[in-house]
């Protein structure tokens, strides 16, 4: 009998080879935003919803200059926002679209980012979240710099498929590509200002449950997945 790290071997070279033979036999050529349009984020994720509203008083914070540029050649889009419920809880909401989630545009998790701006990765691992009848995969991270403690949520997704892992997406861009059809995506990232994780955690999955309903089938889709 096969040994399973034998059989994951044999199906990461699997992928690769398929990979390898769709990047020179097939090369994908219709590109999914074409027929879906290009979202615009700021219209997209409502400004106020189920108790929770933008806090104007809070300034956006800015990624570092370096970091920024590096985005800005990833991603067709940038939105960032606080938002405060009537508890005074607030909830930071990064969203990053790319109209093609190819290998060289691929979005880029927390977990590489945060570091790259001086934050310690303490835990990071595979959580679900309830959203709107969806039962979304996630990760969950705690990042900290100096006295910031930030525990962060987030999914990732390619087309439709919210996917929280390397391989995942390669997959999901793997299976549009036999399609003919280059995938766009969307990373959505939730934190919060919080020492404790759990509790920094809770917060952000009442944020998301609040957000669910207040989208349209639409944009649920393309923030969510499918049903």
């Amino acid at each position: 009998m096969m040994n399973h790290p034998r059989r994951r071997s044999l199906l990461a070279a699997g992928v690769m080879l398929a990979g390898a033979g769709l990047a020179v036999g097939l090369r994908p050529s219709q590109h999914m935003s074409d027929a879906l349009g290009i979202p615009d984020l700021e219209h997209l994720f409502p400004k106020d919803f189920g108790g929770w509203q933008v806090d104007a008083s809070l300034p956006v914070i800015l990624p570092a200059p370096d970091v920024q540029a590096q985005l800005d050649k990833i991603y067709n889009q940038v939105l960032a926002r606080t938002y405060v419920d009537a508890q005074g809880d607030r909830v930071m909401l990064s969203v990053a679209y790319g109209g093609d989630q190819s290998d060289a545009t691929s979005a880029h998790r927390p977990e590489v980012c945060y570091p790259a701006q001086g934050f310690a990765i303490s835990r990071n691992f595979a959580d679900r979240v309830q959203v709107s009848g969806r039962d979304i995969a996630v990760r969950r991270l705690m990042s900290q710099m100096g006295r910031r403690s930030e525990p962060i949520t987030y999914w990732v997704m390619v087309g439709d498929r919210v996917v929280t892992t390397g391989w995942g997406q390669k997959l999901a861009q793997l299976s549009f590509g036999l399609q003919d059809i280059i995938a766009d995506g969307m990373l959505v990232r939730v934190s919060s200002i919080d020492p404790d994780m759990a509790r920094g955690h809770r917060v952000q999955d009442a944020f998301l449950s609040a957000m669910g309903p207040a989208l349209d089938a639409a944009a649920a889709s393309r923030i969510l997945g499918r049903l």
